[in-house]
């Protein structure tokens, strides 16, 4: 006599924040396309026990100076335009990229200390040259990044931008240029879901939606304390779709930038001529690295080699059924 099996199926009360990059023309930005995330009212790709409405998106890096320090297998597909971020930008959405993220490494003041006019004129390159919505990275140095983004917010005043990063040490200068131009915002945290919720604090008492914020839980490559980042994304999107509207964010996580910065992917064969070939280890590395966060909750992937961003695209258009 067989046993019948109930059909359970979980629910949760709240549906993740819908955040929305890019303005078109109608909206009194220049993009030809926005891109919307967020919505989930289920698990990662539960699309049986809710609603999953905008799939993750892929996200590529473009520089404001070259990437001298991109091993070669990932600087060969740009390797005629990394010295033009527009033409760096175009190569990338040909690429598939959905969106276009300008990191600008160059205004670090232990680089090339470049000037916050010069990174103003980056990111126009990059609007003028491609119609994609733009996430602009600062360089990391949070004295330099707070003179930058003044003037870079209200240079792309009505793109309606996703702009990082806001920390729970340095975040007053963003929220008040996001909020004044109408960007979003990106909130980074150090793998711990507790700074990440005092973040989200912290720019709600600023005054700043939680409704206009993107979680960045940090990010480690495959091998690279991967599992523990995933159990900290976990928990959040548990605790976003159970109720806790600190929480209830969609998820960023920087691919490209951990990835290629571990020997296993960026390792050349002749060091290390058991690992493989380095022009199919890497970007397999970062595809590979792509689909763990996935499977976590990432709602925007930021990537680097076009042939990672290429299967990433496709194991998520399968896995939504949306394919063969």
């Amino acid at each position: 006599m067989g046993v019948e099996v109930p059909d359970v199926k979980e629910s949760f009360p709240q549906a993740i924040y819908t955040v929305t990059i890019g303005a078109t023309p109608e909206d009194g930005g220049t993009r030809a396309k926005v891109v919307t995330v967020g919505g989930e009212t289920a698990l990662p790709f539960h699309t049986f026990e809710g609603e999953i409405p905008h799939p993750p998106v892929v996200a590529m890096e473009v520089w404001d100076v070259p990437g001298e320090d991109w091993p070669d297998v990932v600087r060969e597909p740009f390797s005629e335009v990394m010295g033009d971020p527009g033409a760096w930008a175009v190569k990338c959405v040909e690429y598939g990229a959905d969106l276009i993220c300008l990191r600008l490494v160059g205004c670090d003041p232990n680089g090339a200390d470049k000037s916050p006019e010069d990174a103003v004129q980056a990111v126009k390159r990059v609007l003028e040259t491609v119609g994609v919505p733009l996430i602009i990275w600062g360089c990391g140095n949070p004295e330099k990044d707070n003179e930058v983004f003044p003037l870079v917010a209200e240079a792309v005043k009505g793109e309606n931008c996703l702009l990082g990063t806001i920390t729970q040490d340095n975040y007053k200068t963003l929220v008040a240029v996001a909020t004044a131009y109408g960007h979003k915002l990106i909130a980074e945290s150090p793998v711990d879901i507790n700074i990440a919720k005092q973040v989200n604090i912290l720019a709600m008492d600023a005054g700043f939606p939680l409704e206009k914020l993107v979680i960045y839980p940090s990010t480690g490559a495959l091998g690279y304390g991967i599992e523990y980042v995933y159990s900290i994304m976990e928990r959040t999107r548990l605790a976003g779709l159970g109720g806790d509207k600190l929480m209830a964010m969609p998820i960023l996580c920087d691919i490209g930038k951990e990835v290629w910065g571990v020997k296993e992917a960026r390792a050349p064969r002749e060091e290390q001529p058991e690992w493989g070939d380095e022009r199919l280890r890497g970007p397999l590395w970062e595809a590979t690295t792509a689909y763990v966060y996935l499977m976590a909750g990432a709602d925007i992937l930021v990537m680097r080699h076009p042939e990672a961003v290429r299967a990433t695209k496709a194991f998520i258009e399968k896995i939504l059924g949306r394919q063969g």
